[in-house]
């Protein structure tokens, strides 16, 4: 079993690269005119989970940006997904 310095080792890298994406995709939506969008605001509320001491942080992040809804459509807008619940 590793421990955290091997862990780090083997992916901080990874994990720094995806934050400072993250942190470029709001600086974007920040400089940029129009409506504010849903799955902006949905990544920015998800936010706090990182932060909490819990093992199921990534479980909890999936939770939170998925469509919970189980009402069936007669047919399908497009093919693929938003990634975020769209609001009602």
């Amino acid at each position: 079993m590793p421990d955290k310095k091997r862990i780090a080792d083997l992916h901080f890298m990874d994990a720094r690269c995806k934050l400072i994406d993250l942190a470029a995709f709001f600086d974007r939506m920040d400089r940029h005119a129009g409506e504010e969008d849903y799955r902006d605001q949905a990544l920015r509320s998800a936010l706090p989970l990182l932060l909490e001491n819990r093992p199921d942080r990534a479980k909890a992040v999936l939770d939170f940006l998925s469509d919970s809804s189980t009402d069936m459509l007669s047919s399908a807008p497009f093919q693929g997904a938003f990634g975020a619940p769209k609001p009602q």
